[in-house]
């Protein structure tokens, strides 16, 4: 059973995203990974489409890095620490 840090399953339920107790924190990481990853290329074909100019591609993808703080963690950051 994996006890989940408040935090990130705050950050994770922004996503939709809300782990079981027993959901390994690399599961969840792949997965919010993959969402992350399926939002940039939304995002790039979006650009290619001429929705927006290129010149503001790099601040676009900025933006959409900072609304996944989670991936800054590695995956056993995502748990308390046994006996916290």
């Amino acid at each position: 059973m994996y006890s989940y840090r408040a935090d990130v399953l705050m950050e994770l339920a922004r996503h939709g995203v809300r782990p079981r107790p027993d959901t390994p924190p690399e599961l969840v990481r792949e997965f919010v990974r993959e969402l992350y990853k399926f939002e940039i290329r939304r995002l790039r074909e979006r650009m290619l489409r001429k929705e927006f100019p290129r010149a503001e591609y790099a601040a676009r993808v900025e933006s959409l890095r900072r609304q996944y703080p989670v991936l800054a963690l590695q995956a056993w950051q995502f748990v308390e620490a046994p006996g916290g």
